[in-house]
């Protein structure tokens, strides 16, 4: 297995409402469905932002405006250049398993297989804006998108638009990893005749 790029995991931002009191001890395993149980019920606030992992929850750091421009611009290209084949969804519940589920900024995967049938090997691209998160977006988080299969994984550097490219996904992480500057054309290699260039955010922006 080759690397073109390799990097050491970098800490992320942790959110205030955590604790770290059972370091070591045993924790309870919770399953997506009783998280979504809690939601509905009010237990968990539907607003609350966080991902589950191996059931453990994981609270994600807030989204600041430069996040937001950035999955706006970004929401735009995809709305208006996908072909019809395809479709995307921000932010949706990513199920992975039965203990498992992220919100990647956006997923890509084929129209007709639809949303219900989303899952590691259906998704054709994942897209993550990483700033605060950058370094947990790049490294724990690309290799739990490996572990499920998850074709292709985008993480964008929301400061320098600098985007890692993750394929070839595999127990150990991803096989090909490699860094698209922002003039450069991004081409997810199973979403046939969609491009981008990040570069074109910052003449939006301007």
């Amino acid at each position: 297995m080759s690397r073109l790029v390799t990097h050491p995991i970098e800490d992320h931002a942790v959110p205030l409402n955590t604790t770290r009191a059972a370091e070591g001890l045993p924790r309870r395993r919770f399953t997506v469905a009783e998280i979504e149980a809690f939601v509905e019920t009010g237990v968990i606030p539907e607003e609350e932002r966080f991902e589950l992992i191996g059931g453990e929850i994981v609270p994600m750091s807030p989204k600041g405006m430069t996040h937001e421009r950035i999955k706006m611009w970004l929401m735009e290209e995809l709305v208006r250049n996908l072909p019809r084949q395809f479709a995307t969804n921000p932010e949706t519940t990513f199920r992975l398993s039965e203990d498992t589920f992220l919100e990647p900024d956006f997923v890509v995967f084929d129209r007709a297989s639809g949303l219900e049938r989303l899952d590691g090997g259906t998704c054709l691209l994942a897209i993550e804006i990483g700033l605060s998160s950058l370094g947990y977006d790049r490294g724990r988080k690309a290799e739990i998108y490996a572990s499920f299969g998850v074709k292709e994984l985008w993480v964008v550097d929301g400061r320098r638009l600098e985007t890692r490219v993750f394929r070839e996904p595999g127990a150990e992480g991803y096989g090909l990893v490699r860094d698209v500057a922002a003039g450069e054309t991004l081409e997810p290699q199973g979403v046939s005749g969609f491009r981008l260039r990040l570069e074109e955010f910052e003449i939006f922006e301007g």
